[in-house]
């Protein structure tokens, strides 16, 4: 596996090493070890998977407090832009994102830490989106920032009318909103 730094702290891009032949092709989407020592210590213990069609903006999503999650996202069907925001009081990239282009194809994944947003838009037809969390989901410490905040300005690579996104996603909060955890 290839682990690569993004310009945000702690955001890794993980490259895989893809085996293939004439029956297909196999890779390792997960090594405990690799992910040590490159850093990566979160332990694992939620996997959620969605399915969305072109359009579908899911995010900007986080957990708050000490339901705080890290999550490895990947696709496993399709083509999403993947967005990870930096939402750290006092860092010196507080509000600003990674983005990355996850695929079938080039089986990328992302490795995003805990107090980050994170949100992503489906670029094919169709695609379906696995990912690990480090912490279980708690419905109480749910938080969002709407996709289209101007503030952290994302281009999410869908024109305005082909956006299909939930009601909660469109009156979720602004980047100036946030408090204090």
């Amino acid at each position: 596996m290839n682990f690569i730094k993004t310009a945000i702290e702690g955001v890794t891009i993980i490259e895989p090493k893809i085996f293939a032949d004439e029956r297909g092709y196999f890779f390792e989407s997960y090594n405990e070890a690799e992910f040590i020592k490159n850093g990566i210590t979160n332990r694992f213990v939620q996997d959620n998977q969605s399915k969305s069609c072109y359009g579908v903006i899911r995010g900007l999503h986080c957990q708050l407090g000490e339901h705080s999650q890290a999550k490895l996202v990947r696709v496993l069907k399709g083509k999403v832009l993947d967005v990870a925001v930096d939402i750290r009081k006092g860092s010196p990239t507080f509000g600003k994102y990674v983005s990355v282009e996850l695929s079938d194809e080039n089986q990328r994944q992302l490795f995003i830490p805990r107090h980050f947003l994170h949100g992503f838009a489906v670029l094919s037809e169709e695609a379906i989106f696995a990912y690990k969390c480090d912490n279980l989901y708690c419905k109480e410490s749910e938080f969002g920032i709407r996709y289209d905040d101007e503030e952290i300005g994302v281009d999410w690579g869908i024109p305005q009318d082909k956006i299909i996104t939930s009601e909660k996603d469109r009156l979720a909060n602004k980047l100036k909103d946030i408090a204090d955890e």
